[in-house]
């Protein structure tokens, strides 16, 4: 077929959501396009034109040894970036939480709720321009424009050190918000363009288990930075001018070594960006197309699984944002000098990571994310519960406190786990964009509200914040389990379809992977859960 045939060209796919009142599969079938019986060729008119160039007719199997090449190149030029990036972004955003016991409250003057809306002022503006920044993201040379967004925030979180008030603060914190606001949407656009389907879960993991690293590096370093006593500058001013000069000066880097996608991969061979695009047909979730699709957007706001992705980050951002803010203060309330909780703070960066690690293990193993997702949740309520009720008189009791504070944290493999599934199972460019741009909402309204249930009148044992948390945990619960149930019943209608003979329901050749379809309108797209 010519790469220039008729762009108006109706899919020859409809919404397989369709098939579930169908217990006729032939009536189901009667409900496609005549064009099935045509759709044997690939058609590139549906392909984005850039992407056109380097995609083959259909597939063409690629070695494990040549994978495992191919692999290698990706992670030394993609893997290294979001991992190293998300690295200095979760430092930057840490850097508050450590300052607040290095005397940046009182030194600016902040009371009453005042220290909690500097982080929810970050994650209100996210929430205003997250769908702006996804349009964009789709649209722009994504290196480039990650590299542009680094350098500014770098700029801001430097500036913040010449802060003397809460208004200065809040500008500078919501400034830096708004050039954040494009690292993790952009990462898991990169996921799905780089990766294969199975690799996804692990390298979404190496990149966000960062947040644990930072706890270990952030915590050491904040600890050397409040040894500094005299000077023209207060060591919490030194924590973010250091840290901001850091990131600018990476982002220039980001901008030079990052390729923008396997087509305009400057630093590697023709023959491997062929390749490269080729080993993610599979995925079938394509890989570039700047057409914006109404219809799309459509079919993401009525999808169950794209708000199901959403509530996970709801349920699980709003305990983490509080607990990342306050946890200096809460650690240091159970009667812990500042050298003892920046040291504590570590030790929780540690757990954090094999939280992440082992959840992906699990999940390599037994190919079971959303079960694997729900074994997490059962610490996450024993911790809380044991906040809520342990007294803190005595030294075992307040270690105790500590540990049930570290264990807590085991819900963020669903926060992982839950955002590689999106990259995974949500197929066309404006779909997933949308799709996106919903879930980080969302997760920017966590983050918003989640400081806020930690009522200064509430303090030292915040008891509104834990059983608010609980209330999470239990939504969470209902969300993996219902999540659970549709992806499995989807699967279950796509294969009846395939066994009833539609060839584009078990279309091994996927000659339709880069066409841009949804994976409501793909056949042959099975969702993993």
């Amino acid at each position: 077929m010519s790469k220039h045939g008729d762009p108006n060209m109706v899919s020859p796919y409809r919404d397989i959501q369709q098939v579930g009142d169908k217990h006729d599969l032939g009536e189901v079938e009667r409900t496609l396009s005549p064009d099935l019986d045509k759709g044997d060729q690939p058609r590139y008119d549906k392909v984005d034109k850039e992407l056109a160039q380097y995609v083959a007719d259909e597939a063409f199997e690629i070695s494990e040894t040549e994978n495992a090449r191919l692999r290698k190149l990706i992670d030394k030029r993609v893997l290294a970036i979001m991992i190293t990036t998300y690295f200095i972004q979760a430092i930057d955003k840490g850097t508050l939480s450590f300052s607040s016991i290095m005397g940046i409250r009182e030194d600016t003057g902040l009371h009453d709720q005042q220290y909690a809306w500097l982080t929810t002022c970050i994650y209100i503006t996210i929430l205003i321009v997250e769908y702006p920044q996804n349009y964009i993201i789709a649209r722009v040379p994504i290196a480039k424009y990650l590299s542009f967004m680094i350098i500014a925030w770098g700029v801001v979180l430097a500036c913040t050190a010449l802060c003397k008030d809460f208004t200065g603060l809040i500008v500078v914190r919501t400034l830096l918000g708004l050039f954040e606001s494009a690292c993790q949407p952009a990462f898991v656009i990169l996921s799905s363009i780089w990766y294969k389907r199975e690799e996804q879960a692990s390298r979404v993991t190496y990149w966000y288990m960062m947040n644990g690293a930072q706890q270990i590096v952030g915590g050491l370093l904040a600890y050397c930075f409040s040894l500094i006593k005299n000077g023209p500058l207060k060591s919490w001013q030194w924590l973010f001018l250091s840290y901001g000069i850091v990131s600018v000066l990476y982002g220039l880097f980001v901008g030079w070594w990052m390729p923008d996608s396997p087509m305009r991969a400057k630093c590697f061979l023709e023959e491997d960006k062929r390749l490269m695009v080729e080993r993610v047909r599979a995925n079938q979730t394509g890989v570039q197309n700047r057409k914006f699709k109404k219809a799309q957007v459509y079919e993401a706001l009525k999808d169950p699984q794209v708000w199901g992705y959403a509530l996970v980050q709801l349920c699980t951002t709003l305990p983490t944002s509080g607990l990342g803010s306050f946890q200096g203060i809460i650690i240091s309330s159970f009667g812990f000098s500042l050298l003892e909780t920046q040291l504590l703070a570590m030790v929780l960066g540690f757990y954090i990571i094999i939280v992440l690690l082992g959840s992906v293990w699990i999940v390599k193993k037994t190919k079971q994310n959303l079960l694997t997702m729900l074994g997490f949740c059962i610490p996450s309520f024993i911790g809380t519960i044991c906040l809520m009720t342990v007294p803190a008189d005595t030294k075992t009791q307040k270690i105790g406190l500590v540990i049930c504070y570290y264990i807590t944290l085991s819900f963020w493999s669903a926060q992982t786990l839950a955002l590689s599934m999106l990259s995974r199972n949500v197929g066309g460019q404006t779909k997933k964009a949308v799709a996106v741009a919903l879930n980080f909402i969302i997760w920017a309204a966590g983050n918003a509200i989640g400081p806020q249930v930690f009522l200064d009148s509430d303090k030292p044992r915040y008891f509104i914040a834990f059983s608010t948390h609980l209330g999470c945990y239990s939504l969470l619960v209902v969300v993996i389990v219902g999540l659970r149930s549709y992806l499995k019943h989807q699967n279950k209608k796509r294969d009846e379809l395939a066994a009833t003979g539609m060839q584009e329901a078990a279309d091994g050749r996927m000659i339709h992977a880069f066409e841009d379809l949804t994976d409501k309108e793909n056949a042959n797209f099975r969702y993993v859960y």
